[in-house]
């Protein structure tokens, strides 16, 4: 290889570093740029990819610059298609991707300091605090950022290489959460002196508060911070209730530092004023090697700590219990969580007031403003804020998909636990896989993109209980009360002939439409229809695939609303059956639907995503902004449907369905046999 060629092929490699660090959570764009690269490597006629690039005429590149000069315009293609991709997507890279963690270095400057306090947390028993920082840095710049690490030894020294091959970076791992410095200080560019008050929720270990220069692609760091603690970092937090698989059955889910050979788990619960009952819990965990690539794998690994699940079983439909988790150690002591609530389910096909909340792709945002340059999930607080207003009027969660968008960086997980707590402890909060928990490439995911940064389910599999035959392919079902709900996973092959068709169609046809007339399909991407941009351009208006299978049974079994996620806005379709509405009406639907309502409610606080600008006959009302969808079932024969802004609570969109038992069983279009022994 000649010295042309090495100086071009050291700098795809140094602009492949790039692409690591700068779109981590984008990696289906990263396969496309690393394709280019090997064609540019690999091509035996330069002159043939200048013209290819650029329709001039072929030049001869005899020199280093003139071939850099064609990377140059190689590498404005590439992000360009990538800026296009970004786009149509919408889907931003996740905050702690945009550190090159790799290119850190020690530049400790003793005139410099960073001081963080209190030093213990939690001292009254809570699991969330605000810590101040005062800091201040010798020749400061307005790319001066701090970085949140946990636990607070981050060096390479406690990190190592995943392969005998392979060097841990400077630093062992991301940050938890950064901010710059001079986020709530004007004058610190000029002065060198900043405070900052970052929000801290117990993660099972210390923290340190770091400061760097050089920005998020060449961070220098100059100052390192007293260590914060927790006063007992391993007690259980973040309790997550769930349905079990019977209907008298709730599960609660939570995390703690104690693992089986430290202590006991446990819960005791009860009717308040009645005998408590004492229920053991299983425990699971995961490690690094259960993780399928990075930054999962490497920078963006935490240790999870112990996810614990106990079951209460035989529980009276509709009364108030109370519960408290609890750790057995081995000294004969024990540790207790708060007393926390909730209301069991009714029976099914039970004829009272039932009250369903449904949202998808949510994620976690930071309440201190950290990590939010990007603007990616800033509807996110808003959304679980107005969940909790509304909480006294909610019955049952289901947040369809995209959970907490860690993409690979674990970290995160604790924050969107702790962050909807407020809810899950109080209601079932019963989820679904979207992309960005399960797809990695050769993992048995149905899309082959790198969306889940190397967790490939595992996380969302271990932290979230649901009543599926098997976790790893998360479909299942539930009822409650007067509802039958028909959970799909859509990062699994869901057609004609596969276990999940399988399943979904048993689902569907199981369910005894006079005890529970409102049938209900989830599903995290949109298999019915979505005026979105990204699916417009495809042509299909929806995955494509994702109608040819599913529409049959959706009909055949009358289904009667079908929402997704993954599309990050509201829209809502008239009732339909193969592209043609079945109703004129749209807001007072009385007597058989003759078709499904589709509903895509993907603006749980991931950045919103454009409509298409080509206007269908099937859809009744778009809206580009934040929301959850209410579903009120008042009794058998009359529900009420509700689209609510995040911002205000209001409802801005809603429809009602009136109908007999009769409305149900009458015969529609491809809903019936051909023939029956009457005809």
């Amino acid at each position: 290889m000649d010295k042309s060629h090495r100086i071009l092929e050291q700098h795809c490699f140094d602009f492949t570093s790039f692409l690591l660090t700068e779109l981590t959570a984008k990696y289906q764009f990263f396969f496309f740029c690393y394709s280019l690269f090997d064609l540019i490597i690999n091509a035996l006629n330069w002159n043939w990819v200048f013209v290819f690039l650029h329709h001039t005429p072929p030049l001869h590149l005899t020199s280093p610059k003139r071939m850099v000069h064609v990377l140059g315009f190689t590498l404005l293609a590439v992000l360009g298609v990538i800026g296009t991709l970004h786009r149509v997507a919408s889907h931003g890279g996740h905050p702690l991707s945009r550190i090159a963690i790799h290119k850190a270095v020690s530049d400790i400057n003793e005139l410099a300091y960073v001081k963080a306090s209190p030093a213990i947390l939690g001292l009254k028993g809570q699991n969330s605090e605000w810590v101040t920082l005062e800091y201040n840095i010798p020749n400061p710049s307005i790319d001066d950022w701090v970085g949140v690490f946990s636990p607070a030894n981050f060096s390479a020294s406690k990190c190592p290489p995943e392969n005998s091959r392979s060097y841990p970076p400077a630093l062992c791992t991301a940050p938890v959460k950064y901010q710059y410095a001079n986020y709530s200080s004007p004058k610190y560019k000029d002065t060198g002196n900043g405070s900052l008050k970052l929000q801290m929720v117990n993660q099972r270990s210390d923290f340190s508060f770091a400061v760097f220069k050089g920005g998020l692609l060449n961070p220098k760091l100059v100052a390192v911070s007293n260590i914060v603690s927790f006063a007992n970092p391993n007690v259980p937090v973040y309790p997550r209730l769930a349905q079990g698989k019977e209907w008298n059955e709730m599960t609660v889910t939570w995390t703690s530092g104690y693992g089986i050979s430290d202590a006991e788990p446990f819960v005791v619960w009860g009717q308040q004023g009645d005998e408590q009952i004492r229920s053991p819990a299983v425990t699971l965990t995961f490690d690094r090697n259960t993780m399928c690539g990075a930054p999962a794998r490497t920078v963006g690994w935490r240790d999870p700590g112990f996810i614990h699940t106990s079951f209460l079983k035989e529980l009276w439909p509709n009364l108030m219990y109370t519960y408290k988790l609890g750790h057995k150690l081995l000294n004969g002591t024990y540790i207790w969580s708060h007393t926390y609530r909730f209301k069991s389910s009714p029976y099914p096909g039970q004829n009272s007031l039932q009250r369903v909340v449904i949202f998808g792709d949510m994620g976690k945002e930071e309440a201190d403003g950290s990590n939010e340059y990007n603007d990616f999930q800033h509807g996110a607080l808003k959304t679980t804020k107005q969940l909790i207003k509304d909480l006294k009027d909610t019955d049952i969660v289901f947040h369809i998909g995209d959970l907490s968008y860690a993409s690979g960086y674990l970290s995160q997980w604790d924050q969107f636990t702790s962050q909807v707590e407020p809810i899950a402890s109080a209601v079932p909060y019963m989820v679904a896989s979207g992309n960005h928990e399960r797809d990695w490439p050769d993992s048995g995911s149905f899309y082959n993109t790198m969306d889940s940064g190397g967790e490939c389910g595992v996380p969302a599999e271990t932290m979230f209980y649901v009543p599926a035959e098997n976790r790893a392919n998360f479909w299942y079902s539930t009822d409650y009360g007067m509802f039958r709900f028909c959970i799909a996973d859509t990062e699994h092959d869901w057609r004609e002939g596969t276990e999940q068709y399988k399943f979904i169609e048993h689902c569907l046809a199981s369910v005894d439409r006079q005890k529970q007339p409102w049938l209900i399909f989830l599903a995290h991407r949109v298999l019915g229809y979505s005026s979105t941009k990204f699916y417009a351009d495809e042509g299909s208006f929806a995955e494509p695939m994702g109608r040819e299978s599913l529409q049959k049974l959706w009909q055949k079994y009358k289904v009667d609303i079908a929402l997704y996620g993954h599309a990050h806005n509201y829209e809502r379709t008239c009732p339909i059956y193969q592209n043609i509405c079945t109703s004129k009406e749209k807001n007072k639907y009385t007597g058989s639907l003759n078709g499904t309502i589709h509903v895509v409610v993907g603006g749980g606080g991931a950045s919103l995503t454009e409509f298409s600008s080509i206007q269908t006959q099937w859809s009744i009302f778009k809206d580009m902004d934040y929301g959850f969808v209410k579903v009120t079932a008042f009794d058998h024969q009359n529900m009420l449907f509700e689209y609510k802004k995040s911002s205000d609570g209001r409802v801005h969109d809603s429809f009602t369905i009136s109908r007999d038992y009769r409305d149900i069983l009458a015969c529609t279009k491809d809903s019936c046999p051909a023939t029956t022994s009457a005809s």
